[in-house]
């Protein structure tokens, strides 16, 4: 299993199972991460509803706390 930022990420938001696809999709930093949408997610594999909502309210705190 990949150890780096954005596992320890996905891990935090309770989603490790998916640390693996967005390294190879090239999602390999949270800078990068920020940049995520429902097409990206979908590449990745991640079909789950709450799961995506999960990733996309993640994205969104990372953005507050760059405007901060």
């Amino acid at each position: 299993m990949c150890t780096n930022i954005v596992y320890e990420w996905l891990k935090t938001l309770q989603l490790p199972q998916y640390a693996e696809s967005f390294v190879d999709n090239g999602y390999d930093d949270l800078e990068v991460c920020k940049q995520i949408g429902d097409p990206d997610l979908d590449a990745i594999g991640v079909a789950v509803p709450h799961h995506r909502r999960r990733i996309h309210e993640a994205v969104r705190r990372l953005k507050e706390a760059d405007e901060r």
